[in-house]
């Protein structure tokens, strides 16, 4: 089989409909004799999404086989694992239940992956579709809600620049890659419901990938629109996303380093950080009760506080079992200096 395309969900009956309406729609696909199917992962929705994907199963309209799984683990890490392991295409083509493809998505995942064979994987061009006007200056933070536009030509991002990823949403990963490079339990579980603690599982994903010497691509023409909710643009949501990535990037940068060269890695980014933040702090003082300056004060803080969450975080789950992240949280809450 040449694609599979995994919607991972939670609580999408709502959400669901749309992304499937926009793969039946999908066009070229027979012309072109692509084989793909379609595969819903359910992170323990307590909502409709059985009887949705059902209806959907029982339609004439569905144009590829339509599957529904359930993953007990939450976090979307996990349920993108278990869509990869109850995948039968070559290449797997992740979406979330808010992401909207064109109707020559499909098409257009088969024929960049004809095009670049050797390509690990490739990410999509992503427009923001909102469901409330922005804060002023969105624009430089976009891409952390997965709304990336790099361009209308190919590219690899190694080539570019070597700290740079394409999304999460939309994404396409060759399976040979991922089984050869990415281990079955990842150290960032991603998206839990509403718990972002665990924000960065896409670059850890493609940092393995990376390390394996896969190449990864942007192709500008796979297209989709990311619904991002009102919710998702108040000030408090955004700032508990920006915390969550910057306490994962202890883990991500390092991922590529081996054991003896972390110590000086750590003390290399922390430096750096600390320099960094005091300069934001310092360049947006008059602005910093914006949203945008928040999150990004909110993501450089964290960055520099990561390696500490992360050595905390082992040392609970390898020995005491009993320091939970939220404790840990807190612990590092109270360390924060609000200048706003």
């Amino acid at each position: 089989m040449d694609i599979t395309v995994v919607i991972c969900t939670y609580n999408g009956a709502t959400r669901l409909p749309a992304v499937l309406d926009r793969l039946i729609m999908q066009v070229d696909t027979l012309d072109a004799s692509v084989d793909w199917e379609v595969i819903v992962v359910d992170n323990n929705s307590h909502d409709r999404t059985p009887e949705v994907i059902e209806r959907y199963r029982a339609s004439s309209a569905f144009p590829c086989r339509l599957a529904y799984v359930v993953e007990s683990r939450q976090g979307l890490a996990f349920a993108r694992r278990c869509g990869i392991q109850a995948a039968k295409g070559t290449l797997i083509a992740f979406l979330d239940d808010d992401n909207l493809p064109a109707s020559d998505w499909v098409q257009a995942v088969y024929a960049f992956g004809k095009q670049y064979p050797t390509a690990g994987a490739y990410g999509s061009q992503i427009a923001g579709c909102y469901g409330a006007t922005p804060p002023p200056n969105f624009d430089r933070i976009a891409c952390f809600l997965a709304v990336i536009d790099r361009g209308d030509r190919p590219f690899r991002y190694d080539q570019l620049d070597r700290w740079l990823f394409p999304a999460g949403a939309g994404l396409v990963v060759r399976k040979q890659a991922w089984i050869q490079q990415v281990p079955d339990t990842p150290v960032l579980a991603g998206v839990s419901a509403q718990v972002l603690n665990e924000k960065g599982e896409d670059i850890e994903t493609l940092s393995y990938l990376r390390k394996g010497g896969w190449p990864i691509w942007h192709n500008p023409n796979m297209k989709i629109e990311h619904v991002v909710e009102r919710d998702r643009l108040t000030e408090g949501y955004l700032l508990k996303l920006f915390k969550g990535v910057g306490l994962s990037r202890h883990h991500t940068r390092t991922i590529r380093f081996r054991a003896w060269q972390k110590i000086p890695v750590v003390i290399a980014y922390g430096l750096k950080d600390s320099c960094k933040l005091l300069m934001h702090s310092i360049v947006h003082y008059k602005n910093r009760t914006s949203v945008v300056v928040k999150c990004e004060k909110t993501l450089l803080y964290y960055s520099m506080l990561s390696s500490l969450y992360c050595f905390f975080k082992i040392k609970a789950n390898t020995k005491t079992k009993t320091l939970k992240d939220g404790y840990l949280s807190n612990q590092l809450k109270t360390l924060w200096i609000d200048s706003s």
